[in-house]
């Protein structure tokens, strides 16, 4: 196994763009006024709630916003299958949740909010399709996640590599390209304010 020291040149390169990246990107999603924020989340819940296959989906995979994420709390409020992720170790387990089901959300890991560790877990077989938050995404659908790799680990598992993906950032983190290592794998489609862009 290849230690954290000791990195090919170009795997460097391309972590040290990524981390450059994503702090510009978090600085400028934090600076959003708390108003224009809410406008550009509310019109990408539209955007969302006007897809067909939204709108047909048994559970969807979603999130609860931190950082200033783009929020689907409105979207949320909707009483359907939810399916939402809590950290454990270096995975998300992923909770069934709807408004009215009285499993709790708490604070958990890193001061984002996750369901309780004793709600139901999610049938993936019931999942037709995943939210995914992002620092930011190019045109062509790779993401800039927070280093983590929770959702690279997650997404390139049999259960969920299937499913449609669509990465959640506003309009000024779709880029025209975001540098990408090998292994990385483009979501099927990304929501802004601005609209709902599938992939070809």
């Amino acid at each position: 196994m290849m230690s954290e020291t000791y990195k090919p040149a170009s795997i460097a390169k391309i972590q040290d763009q990524k981390a450059k990246m994503r702090r510009s990107l978090l600085k400028a999603r934090q600076a959003m006024p708390p108003q224009v924020w809410q406008q550009k989340c509310d019109r990408i819940c539209t955007h969302l709630a006007q897809w067909s296959t939204f709108q047909t989906a048994r559970t969807i995979l979603a999130y609860c916003s931190f950082r200033n994420e783009p929020d689907l709390g409105s979207m949320l409020a909707q009483q359907r299958s939810w399916g939402l992720p809590r950290c454990q170790g270096k995975d998300l387990i992923w909770h069934r949740w709807f408004p009215s089901c009285g499993w709790p959300l708490r604070s958990g890991t890193y001061g984002i909010t996750e369901p309780d560790p004793t709600s139901p877990l999610v049938d993936p077989r019931r999942v037709d399709l995943i939210l995914v938050p992002a620092v930011a995404c190019d045109i062509k659908g790779y993401r800039l996640g927070y280093g983590g790799g929770f959702y690279d680990r997650m997404l390139s598992q049999p259960d969920w590599q299937h499913k449609p993906t669509i990465g959640i950032v506003f309009e000024f983190a779709r880029l025209p390209q975001i540098p990408k290592n090998s292994w990385d794998r483009p979501l099927d489609g990304i929501c802004t304010e601005s609209g709902l862009f599938l992939a070809s």
